[in-house]
């Protein structure tokens, strides 16, 4: 089968991109086969979801009209428990604060994505605004009711933990990576231990260490608290991957670059600053969107010294006795929260890359 022009002319693009793809299937019938199969099987799998998700749910109620016989999914759990699987154990009457926290995080995440902000101010704003959200939370100070970090769990946690995770890591990836890089032999070596020794450890693994053996290796009488040794771990533990995110970056870059920056006059850190790392990270966009990605997920970790992050406060809501075992109605939606941020992001990531290809250096 051969597609003709018309006689007047060209046909319309969409026409004409429809006509060439019923020519490949023709032409190639196996991949005909497939595609029904695939349909087929996904036709299978969605009208019974359907059927539970949608047709057969209950939305309204309590949990006897979720336990009728023919009822789908229990959607009258979520929203009953909406508010503690986003918020955890923090007291309900101040739910304003971590509802604000997130929506402050949100804000500052849409203003980081857009380039006509970057600048030093907006390292400021972040380097202000994370500490300024763990305050809000905490709270105290005779101006607001103070909030144990035990009490904190659900979304404001994660997202939390994740960012300042990052971003505290970032610093201390770059420079690790730059002492791997060096010609000093001290300096190389103790950046190689570090990175080689976090990166060869589960993740797991230095929350514990940060749980259990830090709080032997302090002096007595000195606490630290507990969110605050999980995020140190997390960042640490970040900070070794980022490292050698950033380090790929650096290698990609010739040699001719550096000899160009010092004969321009430029000292080491500026050739750095101004010619290797703008270069260097533009490369690995990909590569830091992942681990970002990856931290974020990682977050279902904290789980295991206690914290209770989004996943564990789904969890936790699904073991109450008056609702008891929707666990698949609180993992579907806490997957579509992960979804979505991650999707989001990774969509970003690539009109970022889209956007810098075009831009000339």
């Amino acid at each position: 089968m051969t597609v003709a022009p018309f006689a007047s002319g060209e046909r319309p693009v969409p026409a004409r991109r429809i006509l060439q793809v019923l020519d490949r299937v023709w032409r190639r019938p196996g991949e005909l086969a497939i595609t029904i199969c695939v349909f087929l099987v996904a036709a299978l799998a969605l009208v019974p979801f359907y059927r539970w998700a949608i047709a057969d749910a209950v939305f309204h109620g309590d949990a006897r009209a979720c336990e009728a016989d023919g009822a789908g999914a229990c959607w009258a759990f979520l929203g009953e428990k909406l508010r503690f699987i986003l918020f955890g154990f923090y007291p309900p009457e101040e739910h304003w604060r971590p509802a604000l926290a997130v929506a402050a995080l949100a804000l500052l995440f849409v203003l980081s994505a857009l380039p006509r902000f970057w600048s030093g101010r907006l390292l400021v704003v972040w380097a202000v605004t994370l500490p300024g959200l763990a305050l809000l939370l905490k709270g105290g100070f005779g101006l607001l009711r103070p909030v144990a970090t035990n009490d904190w769990g659900g979304l404001p946690l994660t997202l939390l933990v994740s960012t300042a995770g990052m971003a505290f890591a970032f610093p201390l990836a770059l420079t690790m990576a730059l002492a791997r890089q060096s010609d000093m032999r001290i300096l190389k070596a103790l950046a190689i231990a570090y990175i080689e020794t976090l990166r060869a450890v589960p993740m797991i693994v230095v929350l514990y260490v940060a749980m259990l053996i830090a709080p032997m290796a302090l002096p007595s009488g000195l606490l630290v608290d507990k969110l605050l040794r999980a995020q140190i771990g997390v960042t640490i533990f970040a900070s070794a991957y980022l490292a050698e995110v950033i380090r790929a970056g650096l290698v990609t870059i010739p040699r001719g670059q550096y000899d160009a920056g010092a004969a321009l006059g430029l000292s080491s850190w500026r050739i750095q600053r101004l010619i290797v790392l703008p270069q260097a990270l533009r490369v690995v966009i990909p590569a830091i969107v992942n681990l970002a990605i990856g931290l974020l997920l990682n977050t279902s970790l904290l789980a295991v010294i206690g914290i209770h992050d989004l996943l564990n406060t789904a969890r936790a809501s699904a073991a109450d006795p008056n609702w008891l075992g929707y666990y698949t109605e609180a993992y579907l939606f806490v997957a579509v929260l992960y979804f979505g941020i991650s999707h989001g992001v990774s969509r970003y990531s690539l009109w970022l890359e889209r956007r810098l290809a075009r831009q000339p250096g």
